[in-house]
């Protein structure tokens, strides 16, 4: 891997700050539609259900933004035990996405390009790991959105007007 000068690493982060903002959105979003009482809803028995996959998005992008934020990762943080359902999530993974994303975005040039070690597998210049979270976030996401119709809940809109959020304007147009 080529090495980022801390200019290149300045630009990724402008770069990728909107698009971390956005996606974070639409990821709350995905979040809240599960239906607070639909939270063990898995589609297959080896599937996980609704609660522990919205837990594992905000809790592996947390560890994500820290570590990148932290200048190294910490893989012991756990949500808080007080999370019970859907609507504590998305408060949760709100709130740690606000201050760690302040965080990221107060790094030096030099913090920015910081390698660090993920797992042993990956040894990336800390910026690197901003659209890497997001991409993981991304399809996990995708797979959450797939529960979301069959427990009973609506999709909402993500890169564009969902079904489900056409047929509420039309109805509300009517």
């Amino acid at each position: 891997m080529d090495t980022l000068t801390s200019e290149q690493a300045t630009f990724l982060l402008a770069r990728s700050i909107s698009n971390a903002q956005n996606e974070h959105l639409i990821t709350k979003r995905i979040i809240e539609a599960i239906p607070l009482d639909k939270g063990d809803y898995r589609p297959a028995p080896d599937s996980m259900t609704a609660f522990a996959l919205a837990a594992h998005i905000a809790g592996a992008e947390n560890v994500f933004l820290n570590g990148i934020a932290a200048g190294e990762f910490d893989f012991t943080a756990k949500m808080p035990e007080s999370i019970r359902n859907s609507a504590d999530i998305a408060k949760w993974y709100d709130e740690n996405f606000e201050r760690n994303i302040g965080r990221i975005q107060a790094l030096s040039p030099q913090q920015l390009v910081k390698v660090i070690d993920f797992r042993g597998r990956f040894q990336w210049p800390a910026i690197e790991y901003l659209p890497f979270s997001f991409s993981h976030t991304i399809h996990h996401r995708g797979q959450l959105s797939t529960y979301l119709r069959p427990m009973g809940a609506k999709v909402p809109s993500m890169y564009g007007e969902s079904f489900d959020d056409a047929q509420a304007r039309k109805s509300a147009q009517a």
